[in-house]
């Protein structure tokens, strides 16, 4: 993993630490993110960086593409010509739902969730 692409996983893990996101350490069975220190990068009390576990865009469900694009601004462009922007709230509506929006799974830095792994029900 280049420095690059460990940099990017730790701001995406940094994100979603307040969602619960599942993560992957080599050796061990899925656990929840529970903390991360900075100084050491010691991960659950584990070195190294998690993989985590998340959902590719294109799984999305009707309901949940309602949701996502209530979240997001229509914004005047140019002649009659208007496109949605993501916004704050967008990013943190991804990041509680475990979306991919980074591209990580394609770049091996992270793995496509189960069906019902973040279920709470």
């Amino acid at each position: 993993m280049t420095q690059q692409e460990k940099q990017l996983l730790l701001k995406d893990l940094c994100a979603r630490l307040p969602y619960g996101v599942i993560v992957h350490f080599d050796g061990w069975n899925p656990e929840k993110l529970t903390d991360i220190d900075l100084h050491t990068m010691v991960v659950n009390g584990m070195g190294g960086l998690p993989i985590p576990y998340l959902h590719p865009m294109s799984s999305m469900t009707e309901e949940e593409y309602l949701e996502y694009s209530e979240t997001r601004e229509w914004k005047y462009v140019d002649d009659d010509h208007y496109e949605y922007f993501d916004t704050l709230e967008t990013f943190d509506w991804l990041n509680a739902n475990h979306f991919d929006y980074r591209g990580l799974i394609p770049m091996g830095l992270a793995i496509e969730a189960t069906d019902g792994m973040y279920k709470t029900e």
